[in-house]
């Protein structure tokens, strides 16, 4: 009995060489699209938003923020979301120039983009 189950076992092993799955990542065209669907719709959702609209509206739309910032001046809190747009490098880590910062004051929104966070500053 053991004489037939070890040929068996390395044929069957020879017979499974070559299956390969591959799950996501490793390069640029794997990592591209998830990424460049999330700018696009992020991209999308900035461009309906409107001054005055409340935080917790802008959350709700454009969901959980890949960067947060929080200042407290002495004209009020402003809140910062940072959601990415853009590609700067193909490494699969988003960073803040990749991003385009909402700008929020008291809890409204008061703008969006490198100028708005600027202008806060």
């Amino acid at each position: 009995m053991k004489s037939i189950i070890l040929p068996l076992a390395l044929a069957s092993s020879f017979l499974l060489t070559g299956c390969v799955v591959s799950v996501g990542g490793g390069s640029d065209s794997h990592y591209g699209t998830d990424v460049e669907d999330r700018e696009y719709n992020n991209r999308k959702h900035i461009s309906n938003l409107e001054t005055g609209m409340s935080y917790e509206s802008v959350l709700r739309k454009m969901g959980v923020a890949d960067f947060n910032e929080l200042y407290e001046k002495q004209d009020g809190t402003y809140r910062v979301l940072f959601y990415r747009t853009q590609r700067t490098m193909g490494d699969g880590i988003t960073t803040k120039d990749e991003c385009t910062p909402i700008v929020f004051k008291d809890s409204g929104l008061v703008g969006w983009g490198d100028s708005a966070y600027h202008l806060m500053n």
